[in-house]
């Protein structure tokens, strides 16, 4: 297996999407349209000509190319590698590189995925160096984006007047935060008794800033840094019917439904809390030549409280069954929760490195309460050990349980939420 270094890893990833799709059967066209991209894009992921800015564009490749648990934790970790691969090459090159060069990807302006060219690391002689950064007109508009206070509406376009102009920013969401003393588990707010949907009053808070806080430096039991990173993606799409939302606002007030790499953002500038369920991915990595060993991944709940009655959102209408992937499983409603394996996941401890990281699935679910959490991580590497925190930016995971609340679908096609059938 190549090692996934340099140029290798993103000929490994490509091989990877390219087989992916030649065993499914389906063509370049069929898949650009269940994607909502181009043709031309997905050619060059699987040439590896270009690399998904994002990971979730190329899992939900594979997930409509049936891709098994594991070439999904495969395919992943080939990206992370290959991801690194160009950011080492764009500062290897930044010396003699002019002033960044941006575009618009050919995808429908409401649907663009961002894409990055991988250029080579040693063009020739007549071609001028360059970095081509391909952004889509939606992260080009969240440039100028205007933090809506009353009413934030429009989420990717579609329905409604003036729906993609009054986008709410929000603070991303990928970051580790280190452990410090337990802290006593803070009260929930009081939830509404009455139904959400009457549509209440949108909050007058002020949404919160679309710049993300600097991630901290994990840290470890003694005076260094710890020797590993982990990236986090909060709302974990298994499939788009798979991820449910809980607002505190009637259709009316909420923009149409988001995919997940804007998920975060959605999530920020609506108040949403996930309902019933909420699966999260960690990306673990190594930073130096020595190996570290992962002891053991633990839940804390930092408050739970009854569930909230607000109204239930579903991102997606029209879904398949989605992949029973392996991963870890929190029951939220138990007195002392606990991490258990689930689908055939392998247990602690695991082994990362710089060149080899690993992917965790994390699926938290509840049926009887609004429950706010968060992960510890157990690692050692050498005479050296720690803990690091796991959290959604800064703030707790929050999941609520759906209790018989008003549910709302987002048609294919459609301009406007619709009452779920016995919701």
């Amino acid at each position: 297996m190549p090692d996934g270094t340099g140029a290798a890893g993103t000929e490994e990833f490509a091989r990877l999407l390219s087989e992916l799709k030649t065993r499914s059967g389906l063509s370049y066209g069929t898949l650009a349209k269940r994607l909502h991209t181009s043709t031309s894009t997905l050619h060059r992921y699987c040439n590896g000509t270009a690399l998904p800015h994002e990971f979730a564009s190329a899992e939900r490749f594979a997930r409509l190319c049936r891709a098994t648990p594991e070439e999904l934790v495969e395919l992943h970790r080939s990206w992370i590698l290959a991801e690194a691969a160009r950011g080492r090459r764009a500062e290897q090159r930044a010396p003699e590189t002019p002033a960044a060069e941006t575009r618009t990807a050919d995808l429908p302006a409401a649907e663009a995925e961002p894409v990055v060219e991988v250029v080579s690391a040693e063009p020739a002689p007549p071609r001028r160096r360059r970095t081509a950064l391909i952004v889509s007109a939606t992260a080009v508009a969240l440039v100028a984006a205007v933090l809506v206070v009353a009413r934030p509406t429009g989420w990717g376009g579609g329905g409604g007047q003036a729906k993609g102009d009054q986008q709410a920013a929000a603070a991303t969401a990928t970051t580790t935060d280190s452990v410090t003393t337990p802290v006593a588990p803070e009260p929930l707010p009081t939830t509404p008794t009455a139904a959400a949907e009457t549509t209440p009053a949108p909050s007058s808070a002020t949404p919160p800033s679309p710049t993300a806080a600097p991630t901290p430096t994990p840290t470890s039991t003694d005076s260094g840094p710890a020797p590993l990173t982990v990236g986090t993606r909060p709302y974990v799409y298994a499939d788009p019917c798979s991820q449910h939302f809980l607002v505190n606002s009637g259709p009316a007030q909420v923009g149409p439904p988001a995919p997940e790499r804007d998920a975060p953002r959605w999530a920020a500038a609506y108040g949403a809390v996930s309902s019933g369920e909420q699966e999260v991915a960690l990306t673990v990595q190594g930073t130096g030549t020595d190996t570290v060993v992962l002891l053991g991944l633990h839940v804390r709940v930092t408050a739970k409280g009854a569930p909230l009655a607000w109204n239930d959102y579903s991102m997606g209408v029209g879904c398949g069954g989605g992949v029973d992937a392996k991963s870890f499983d929190i029951d939220l409603d138990r007195g002392s929760p606990v991490i258990t394996v689930k689908g055939g996941q392998r247990d602690f401890p695991y082994k990362v490195s710089k060149s080899d990281p690993e992917v965790f699935y994390v699926t938290a679910h509840t049926k009887a309460h609004d429950v706010r959490w968060d992960l510890t991580l157990d690692w050692s590497s050498g005479d050296r050990h720690g803990t690091v925190r796991i959290d959604n930016g800064g703030t707790p995971f929050r999941t609520s349980a759906d209790v018989n609340r008003p549910g709302y679908d987002y048609p294919l096609g459609g301009g406007e939420w619709i009452k779920r059938e016995g919701g």
